[in-house]
């Protein structure tokens, strides 16, 4: 082992303790859903806003409720509904008969953790206003600009089912998100112990055990995490494969639109890093990357006509781009 890799190794083993702690309290609630528990992490570890999607139902608000829950963390749930307006995420300047000024109200979005429930449901006025919040860290209110808290993680969930009254996210927010992690239905086994432990007289609870300066020294260790030059040469095979699927041998580049942005390989190589530091190694592996691609992908691969006609996405076309993108 390099003598760098030792000493990030050390650093990594003293600051995974309280991210364990963390997903150990987080599975005292959510029962299965092991990836999407993992992808939450990843995304606090790699400073990576989330969307979520899946059927009603599937725990996506209990997740993200119950990890704000084990963290020292301040925490603010904002509801998307249609008639949403800006001011009502950011906060506006309020008059005050008293001194004869205007004065700032701050509105939900000055939390460290934020749940977007059903973030498609607000008109594109809301969306640009998260937007900024999202990429930029901070929100206007008038004409001052005020920085948001540190750590800052938008955490949204949408419903693919119901599109009544609903709004497509703009491809530029869609883009903000690191991941998009698909939700799906727990097995017979696991719904058995959700019946078993949800339905009893004492629901269970998790503890607050990791605060902001722990989530900071973690984020801080991530960065360590050594990535060697073929995995970055991997990173970006895979990134140039969504734009140009011929030079990999692949038979697609009729169904693919538009490939993934710069940002794919920068948001690729973050989140491996978290991914190995949830595993407790201090160097990134192919199978670090390979874990997350999909969820980077899957939103950042825009299909033509003639895919969605024949019924293939962009997750379908993604796991082909790993089957055949040579692994170092």
């Amino acid at each position: 082992m390099h003598p760098d890799i030792r000493e990030i190794q050390s650093v990594i083993e003293a600051e995974s303790g309280t991210i364990q702690d963390v997903l150990g309290e987080v599975g005292k609630v959510i029962v299965g859903q092991k990836h999407l528990v993992e992808s939450l992490l990843v995304g606090l570890l790699a400073d990576g806003h989330i969307l979520l999607e899946g059927v009603p139902g599937l725990a996506k608000t209990l997740s993200v409720k119950t990890l704000a829950d084990t963290l020292d963390l301040s925490f603010a749930r904002i509801q998307f509904t249609p008639d949403l307006l800006p001011a009502d995420l950011t906060g506006t300047l309020v008059y005050s008969p008293k001194t004869g000024d205007f004065e700032t109200r701050r509105g939900p979005i000055f939390a460290s953790l934020i749940l977007a429930d059903e973030v498609n449901r607000a008109p594109a006025k809301v969306q640009s206003a998260l937007l900024e919040s999202m990429q930029e860290k901070q929100v206007t209110i008038g004409t001052t600009t005020y920085e948001l808290p540190k750590p800052f993680l938008v955490l949204a969930t949408q419903n693919p089912i119901e599109q009544e009254g609903t709004y497509p996210l703009p491809e530029a927010q869609v883009d903000r998100f690191m991941l998009k992690l698909k939700v799906t239905y727990p097995t017979k086994d696991e719904e058995r112990r959700i019946l078993e432990q949800m339905s009893g007289a004492k629901p269970p609870r998790v503890r607050k055990v990791a605060t902001a300066e722990q989530i900071v020294k973690a984020r801080e260790a991530v960065r360590m995490i050594y990535v060697d030059e073929k995995i970055r040469e991997y990173v970006l095979d895979l990134v140039a494969a969504t734009r140009r699927p011929e030079d990999f041998g692949l038979k697609i580049s009729g169904l693919i639109a538009y490939g993934a942005s710069p940002r794919a390989g920068l948001f690729l190589i973050h989140a491996a890093r978290a991914h190995a530091f949830l595993q407790g190694r201090a160097y990134v592996t192919p199978e670090d990357v390979k874990a997350l691609a999909l969820d980077i992908f899957r939103h950042r691969i825009l299909l033509t006509y003639e895919a969605e006609a024949k019924e293939v996405t962009s997750e379908d076309l993604a796991r082909q781009i790993l089957e055949h993108v040579t692994v170092p």
